[in-house]
């Protein structure tokens, strides 16, 4: 049911039982708006930072170099579904989660 029928059936209720509008509307319309605030300021950025993400993490490949969200720098040498192995340097392979992985360097935006 669309939200302004809601809306809509809420005013004609009170209009009928003898109520007024103002405190119906009154009480609604700073949660409608609040609501809507809250969704446009804090819900919809982390969708778009979430979805961006997961494209970073779906494209990470073998040779390229990554930070972890743990700080570490390394090169990918495999890529096997959720885990990737990174070389870190030393002939240190480690396995980590694809979740890990905070961004590939050398592929910065301007």
């Amino acid at each position: 049911m669309p939200y302004h029928a809601i809306l809509t059936g809420l005013l004609l209720a009170t209009e009928e039982s003898g109520d007024s509008t103002g405190s119906v509307l009154g009480l609604l319309l700073p949660l409608i708006i609040f609501g809507g605030l809250f969704y446009v300021a804090l819900i919809l950025p982390q969708r778009r930072r979430q979805r961006q993400m997961q494209q970073l993490r779906n494209s990470v490949q073998a040779g390229d170099q990554i930070r972890t969200i743990g700080g570490i720098f390394g090169r990918v040498t495999r890529v096997d579904g959720d885990e990737v192995v990174i070389d870190v340097g030393g002939g240190t392979n480690l396995t980590i989660t694809s979740r890990a992985i905070a961004e590939k360097l050398g592929d910065q935006e301007a």
